[in-house]
This record gives C-alpha cells, sequence and structure tokens, in this order.
C-alpha cells in the first residue's frame, strides 16, 4: 500500500487497515500485480499498476513523469529468500508486464536499483527490483533518477 496512499495516510493506516485496504482493491479488482507459485506455494510478487493509482509515485520528485504517456509502473518486488539467485526476477518483470498489457497497458515503467557486483545490497533495497533483471526483461534506461536508481520502460511493440 506504500505507493497507494500518501505518506501521511499510509502512516495513519499501518498494518490492519492498510491490510483491509488492500483487500477491498483485491474484492474491486483493482490490477494490483502477479504472484509466482511453486506447485500451491507462492515464492514472488510483482506490483504492476496504473500509474495513477499511486498516488505516492505520481507525486514523487525522484520519479517525476517523464511524459504525458499513461504508463503502468512496477513499484516492487518480493521472492521467498530460498527462491532468490535463480532467475526468477526477469520472469516475474516479463509476467507482470504481459499482465499489464492484456489488461490495455502501452507502456511499462520500472524504478530499479544500480548495484554494484563488488558491494553488498541489503535485500530492502532489492524489493524495488534491480537494473540486470530489468533488462533481462527487456527494459530500456531512460533516465537516471538518482545515483541509485533508474527509470526504465518497456514499450508494448518490444512486449517479452
Amino acid at each position: 500500500m506504500t505507493w497507494r496512499l500518501a505518506s501521511k495516510e499510509y502512516e495513519k493506516s499501518k498494518g490492519d487497515q492498510n491490510r483491509e485496504l488492500l483487500y477491498q482493491l483485491v474484492k474491486n479488482n483493482e490490477p494490483l500485480g502477479i504472484i509466482a507459485f511453486d506447485g500451491s506455494e507462492p515464492v514472488g510478487w510483482c506490483s504492476i499498476s496504473p500509474r495513477e493509482k499511486l498516488p505516492r509515485l505520481e507525486s514523487s520528485r525522484l520519479f517525476k513523469r517523464i511524459d504525458d504517456a499513461p504508463v503502468w509502473g512496477i513499484t516492487c518486488m518480493f521472492i521467498k529468500k530460498e527462491y532468490r539467485k535463480r532467475g526468477l526476477s526477469p520472469v516475474l518483470i516479463k509476467e507482470a508486464s504481459a499482465y499489464a498489457f492484456s489488461k490495455g497497458a502501452h507502456v511499462i515503467e520500472a524504478y530499479p536499483v544500480i548495484s554494484s557486483a563488488n558491494k553488498f545490497m541489503p535485500d530492502v533495497f532489492a524489493y524495488y527490483g534491480l537494473v540486470s533483471a530489468f533488462e533481462k526483461a527487456g527494459f530500456k534506461k531512460i533516465k537516471q533518477a538518482s545515483e541509485a536508481r533508474l527509470i526504465m520502460r518497456l514499450f508494448q511493440d518490444t512486449r517479452p
């Protein structure tokens, strides 16, 4: 719910209230993302939604809109620890993109972390996804948002 609520609103409704808000979005068939399963066990998640449904992203100075194109944003990824480093991230990104394209998206935007091969990165920073995973999924760099973050895009005509 972090990207779906203004900062004050998110803090005010932390915990059970945010879970209930998310549950209501699911019940209303809001586009939220995809879940990866190993059999019946959920092992990964990729959040993807139309950017206009993400108020905190819309108000972000770091990730300001580049243009007026209607985009869907990938704002969060999670892979269960024992499933990491198996190539699941690019698969999740491709499947999330295919889902968004099937729902009418033409442009997918992502905001991954630039990792350094020789530096340890705490898991919490990888929740945005890594540049290398988005590159493997066909995304291209559009803008360097900061020293550690990019804005990348995938267009429907290059759908994975």
